[in-house]
């Protein structure tokens, strides 16, 4: 809480709590509203979660009401609605970020354009550009200056609520729409303890006559008006200025809306708020979270008799120089304006160029001011005391520099400027821990419940903060949590902690945890052997430990967490031992327990005593460990291996190495583009179990490869002589088949760093070990040093052998697509993602001709973020070449693809011709003819390009160079638009209607997880009735679109329906006659997800039970059979033979819903049944079973639910 927003507080009994600043956001906005649209998007959606979760459970807004939350399918779908809603006279409320802003601003312009009272809180995010960021910076709402929405600037948890009421206050007061913003993640994700404003306050500052007011000019039957008009230029000029009077009167009436705040609460605001030295020289100018780092410098550089001071912009729009001039010392000098934003081509970013325009008026000694600027804190970029420090320090200089960057180092243009490093305002009296985990394993949701804890049963002020990339899951996380005596202000990431636990061993090696750590800290490590915890620290721990005379302790949480029935999530069993060995809280095991209740209550009981084991389990396993020598024989190893490309060493190395801050502008590619095939230098190494092959069962079925969501199982068929040289642990068998002759060896090989130990492999492994039955021929194992290092060796090794020719292999079929050399390897993704083996095998069946078109989701994510990318080369360095454009876009832009495509291959064929004197007719006819429908056909088309380029060599002319340039688009290329089903049911399923009614030879590819996986697991269209997700936490009430049989009606497309745990025979069989298909053509794929809430190795088994319920019915749809007079429809599975019980209660997304509301449930799962039998009736007649066997079969039914 910023330290003048507590001037002359008056109420001593105010309600303390700890939330974030999205939640602190909603609570306001909810009680205040009766309509509410919502949409998901990172960093905004837990706003619309927490609206969606009060109203389903029947929590009332101010007047008693329960508000009405609608999910959308998009961002422009939810303000079209609230639109809607204001117009018909509602309160109304939506929540968004970046790119789901921008598809809002055209109604934006509508709202204001009607003076409709409204505010729609934006967590703000950078927008894509060269690049997508989820992360923090004002260039969405920058975007928005011009929409004629007043902007409230938010810089802290606490104003997060706060700014929240004033803006729902002064949008009914002034007409004018209210655009309330606070900085993604920085201010939307961190935890702050926070004075709570009570129901009895807030209706004291609504103004009940102005909301009668806007009620009042509802379009109504019994007044009626008419309303967005269309006008001419005789009159629209005139009416456009009709409006400025209430722009001229909103500044003066959100003070009037702050004072009454005051009045009621004690936390005083204003438009723009003064901190610092009254003679201050030299003033900074900003807002939002980077205002509490620019304070704590204003405070010390005053501390050491400086003259600073610092405006921290609260209304950004309307603008008031006049307020703004009256908060600035006349003695200021020089002002430096920072723009958590970039505007390319402009003579200065947004808030330098107003400061410029407010300043041009000022009298006496401001107008002699000097005024510059500069860029901070794009994408979340930190911003710390010592960076505000150096921005004084270049406001000193008499030659400081008009406009410059802060926190990076800039090579290129030179803006950037120097910070002292060892600048720091951090508090003595606050204690500062640091936690470094993996996504997924609970780490971070344990720190926040951690802080609440600590904020809400202590004293004390708290402050948690959570840093991870956008993979969430699989990727290291870092929670920073603050907590002491005095309000904590400090928006910048821990630099010094008294407290860091490493909750993953294999960070060890690295990550240089311990340059975080203060002198006597306490390092608290996660490591399976804490009997040998010092013998196994690499050499540079040992140091810093014995440097630092530090404590150290030593936990098996994996252990724990095992015999508790936790799993891998060892969350639990670490913050029993932080509470345990800080000491901040006594009787700390209840508090935790009670914690476990409120998180995991409404999932099962079940769940809430298994954390409670664990937490009792803790202490007794935690032991502290004498410091020895360091002496150790293990050193950190390089982020990447040294044989990495240089680019991969030097740039995509230091930011695994989480060094990345420190790279100059001169090593980034100016366009966004980077090199493929980086993901196989990462070498994570994050399980503790590996499968591991026993040849004597083994009945080479391939099915271990194919469904390995991470490529980490390879199989390889090769001539027995390849073997020379290999290790002596490598194990081959001599191979089944008969394609490739006599002497061929083959190979089941696991890539034991890249494995993430998810056990599917092993589930669906059919071989069964015949002396001890509970064994197969792949079975995991316990990931010892010397099984890595062996396996290790064998996986060097088998890529060096040779690949199978391709012409050779019946790639239609499981075993035959798996000897394919994969171009798709080692992905971020959550370890047994459904999603991965579907785009593996994508890869291996036209990988080295592919392009792709991925929609923003889950797949660009683990596909495309830095630093590394799994979509990979073959040892002809042929790739699939992948981009991202938007989220909303995608079927289009993957459109946009092929029409490229075919427009160059006919451009080719144009020079082809008219070159067919210089090349030979016989070669030229040869290109033209050529049939390009199997592997054997693109080789040989492969080989008569070649011969062209061959004989283009030393042409100099136009048209050689333009065909040497166009010379590979005559191999036929395959584009493949690939996205999840929140983009293709929903957000862009527009465009994905119309590339399907095309006759483009596009393919579309649907990986079908049924909610919005990569936003945190909200309900889409695709989510099935009865199914808990976010944004339907009563349960969906309607059925799931049915994407499949919707393409299929259609006519004109290929399409299938697919669920490799089901049927991987067929699902290979729809991706190759897809792409035999001369037109568009889409697949839905079945795709578990760790929403769904079930252990991830028995994946495949949940498809096929899904299958086996009649819930995901097979088929395909090939209209070629049409003219073969053959049923286009074919059906692939059988009728329902289990209740659909057995498939949806085995996850806990169903579960928890009967747990909650079991009667609702009931119902629910009744409707669900009877979706199945509607559906199914519906295919089977398709399919044309009815007319051979009468009726259709009706699935087996639940008689009742328990």
């Amino acid at each position: 809480m910023n330290k003048y927003v507590m001037e002359n507080h008056i109420i001593s009994k105010a309600i303390k709590e700890a939330l974030d600043g999205n939640e602190a956001a909603a609570r306001v906005a909810y009680a205040l509203s009766e309509v509410i649209a919502i949409y998901p998007i990172t960093p905004a959606s837990p706003m619309g979660e927490w609206a969606d979760a009060w109203s389903a459970s029947g929590k009332a807004n101010l007047w008693g009401v329960v508000p009405t939350v609608a999910e959308l399918q998009s961002e422009g779908g939810a303000v079209g609605t609230i639109h809607g809603a204001l117009s018909a006279g509602s309160l109304a409320v939506t929540f968004t970020s970046s790119q789901g802003l921008l598809l809002m601003i055209p109604a934006m312009f509508k709202i204001a354009g009607e003076l409709s009272p409204f505010v729609l809180h934006v967590a703000a995010r950078s927008v894509a550009t060269h690049a997508l960021s989820i992360f923090g910076d004002h260039s969405d709402v920058m975007a928005c200056r011009t929409t004629g929405f007043a902007m409230l600037a938010s810089n802290s948890v606490q104003e997060a609520q706060d700014m929240a009421a004033v803006a729902h206050m002064a949008t009914l007061t002034s007409r004018i729409p209210f655009l309330h913003f606070f900085d993604g993640f920085r201010t939307s994700h961190e935890i702050q303890k926070i004075d709570l404003l009570s129901e009895a306050e807030l209706r004291s500052l609504f103004p009940e006559e102005a909301a009668r007011a806007m009620r009042g000019r509802g379009l109504s039957p019994e007044r009626p008006v008419l309303r967005g008009s269309a006008q001419n230029p005789d009159v629209f000029f005139q009416a456009r200025e009709a409006v400025s009077p209430f722009y001229r009167d909103c500044p003066a009436l959100v003070r009037a809306a702050m004072d009454r705040f005051a009045s009621l609460t004690g936390r005083r605001y204003r438009l723009f708020e003064y901190d610092g030295d009254p003679a201050a020289e030299r003033v900074v100018v900003l807002m939002g979270s980077g205002v509490g780092a620019a304070q704590e410098a204003v405070d010390e550089l005053n501390k050491r008799g400086e003259k600073v001071g610092m405006v921290a912009v609260r209304l950004y729009r309307p603008f008031s120089a006049e307020e703004l001039i009256k908060r600035l010392p006349p003695t200021t000098r020089v002002v430096g304006v920072l723009d958590r934003t970039k505007e390319p081509g402009s003579l200065a970013e947004p808030l330098h160029l107003d400061l410029l325009a407010a300043l041009r008026g000022a009298q006496g000694p401001l107008a002699a001011a000097r005024i510059v600027g500069g860029r901070y804190g794009l994408s979340s970029k930190e911003f710390t005391p010592a960076m505000a420090a150096g921005v004084f320090a270049e406001l000193k200089k008499r030659d400081s520099k008009d406009r410059f960057t802060v926190g990076i180092r800039d090579d290129v243009s030179h803006s950037s400027l120097e910070q002292d490093a060892s600048f720091s305002t951090e508090s003595p009296g606050t204690r500062r821990a640091v936690f470094f985990g993996l996504g997924a394993d609970g780490t971070v949701s344990a720190n926040k419940n951690s802080i609440k804890i600590i904020a809400e049963e202590t004293p004390l002020y708290a402050q948690g903060y959570f840093v991870y990339d956008s993979k969430k899951s699989g990727s290291m996380t870092v929670s920073h949590l603050r907590f002491g005596p005095e309000p904590i202000r400090s928006t910048y990431l821990i630099s010094t902690a008294d407290f860091v636990a490493c909750h993953q061993e294999v960070f060890l090696d690295k990550m240089d945890m311990l340059s975080l750590a203060a002198e006597k800290a306490t390092f608290l490590l996660n490591t399976t052997r804490p009997e040998r915890a010092w013998d196994i620290l690499p050499r540079e721990v040992q140091e810093a430990l014995l440097a630092k005379k530090m404590r150290f302790f030593a936990i098996d949480a994996l252990g724990v967490a095992k015999e508790a029935g936790l799993g891998g999530r060892i969350n639990t069993v670490m913050q029993a031992c932080f509470f345990h060995i800080t000491g901040v809280l006594p009787g700390w095991a209840e508090k935790v327990k009670e914690a476990a209740r409120k998180t995991y209550g409404a999932k099962s009981e079940e769940l809430v005593l298994k954390n409670a084991k664990a937490i009792d389990g803790s202490v007794a396993r935690l032991r502290e460990v004498p410091l020895g020598k360091a002496d150790s024989k293990r050193a950190m190893k390089p982020a990447v291996a040294t044989g990495a490309p240089e680019f991969v060493r030097m740039v995509l190395g230091e930011i695994l190495a989480g060094k990345g801050d420190a790279l100059p502008v001169s090593a980034m590619p100016v366009d966004g583009t980077f090199p493929t095939a980086t993901a196989k230098w990462e070498k994570r190494c994050i399980a503790d179990e590996i499968p591991v092959w026993d040849s004597r069962w083994c009945i080479q079925c391939n099915k271990c490869a194919l469904v390995c969501p991470h490529t980490a199982i390879r199989v390889k068929a090769y001539p027995r002589a390849a073997l020379a040289g290999a290790p002596s642990s490598f194990k081959d068998m001599d191979w089944k088949g008969r394609e490739f002759g006599d002497g061929t060896a083959y190979t089941v090989q696991v890539a034991p760093e890249d494995c993430t130990g998810c056990g599917l492999c092993v589930e669906v492994c059919p071989a069964k070990n015949k002396t001890e039955t509970r064994l197969k021929a792949i079975n995991m194992t316990p990931l010892s040093e010397e099984l890595k290092t062996a396996e290790r060796a064998g996986f060097e090794f088998f890529l060096g052998l040779p690949e199978a020719d391709r012409r050779l292999v019946a790639r239609a079929s499981v075993k035959g697509s798996q000897l394919l050399e994969p171009r798709f390897e080692f992905s971020g993704a959550c370890a047994g993602c459904g999603e991965t083996p579907y785009l593996k095998l994508l890869s291996q069946l036209f990988g080295d001709r592919l392009l792709v078109a991925n929609a923003t989701g889950c797949s660009s994510i683990y596909g495309g973020n830095l630093p590394t990318t799994p979509w990979s080369t073959g040892k002809d360095g042929r790739g699939p070449a992948w981009s991202n454009s938007l989220f909303e876009n995608n079927a289009e832009f993957g459109l946009g693809l092929r029409l490229s495509a075919d427009k160059q291959t006919e451009h080719a064929l144009m020079l082809l011709g008219r070159l067919a004197p210089t090349l030979g007719q016989d070669l030229v006819q040869a290109v033209l003819s050529a049939s390009q429908e199997d592997e054997a056909g693109i080789a040989a088309q492969r080989e008569r390009v070649a011969q062209v380029k061959g004989k283009l060599e030393g042409n100099a002319s136009p048209d050689a160079r333009d065909l040497g340039r166009l010379a590979d688009s005559l191999v036929r290329r395959s584009v493949w638009i690939v996205g999840g089903d929140g983009w293709a049911y929903d957000i862009g399923y527009g465009g994905l209607d119309h590339v399907l009614r095309s006759t483009a030879r596009v393919r579309l590819l649907v990986l079908d997880t049924e909610v919005y996986s990569n936003t945190g697991g909200q309900a889409s269209k695709a989510t099935p009735r009865g199914a808990v997700a976010k944004f339907a936490s009563a349960g969906k009430n309607t059925a799931r679109k049915d994407l499949a049989l919707q393409a299929a009606g259609y006519g004109n497309a290929y399409v299938a329906r697919i669920a490799m745990g089901a049927d991987d025979t067929q699902t290979v069989k729809s991706f190759v006659e897809a792409e035999s298909f001369p037109g568009p053509a889409i697949l839905v794929a079945y795709s578990h997800c760790i929403a769904h809430g079930f252990d991830l190795k028995l994946g495949m088994q949940q498809q096929k039970l899904a299958v086996d319920t009649g819930y995901w019915p097979l088929f395909r749809y090939d209209p070629r059979l049409n003219a073969q007079g053959k049923n286009a429809f074919q059906l692939d599975s059988k009728p329902p033979r289990l209740p659909f019980k057995d498939y949806a209660y085995r996850e806990t997304r169903y579960r928890m819903l009967s747990a909650s509301h079991p009667e609702h449930a009931k119902d629910l799962l009744r409707q669900a049944e009877q979706d199945i039998l509607d559906r199914w009736t519906l295919i089977d007649r398709l399919s044309a079973t009815a007319a051979k066997g009468g009726e259709p079969t009706a699935p087996p039914q639940t008689p009742a639910v328990k």
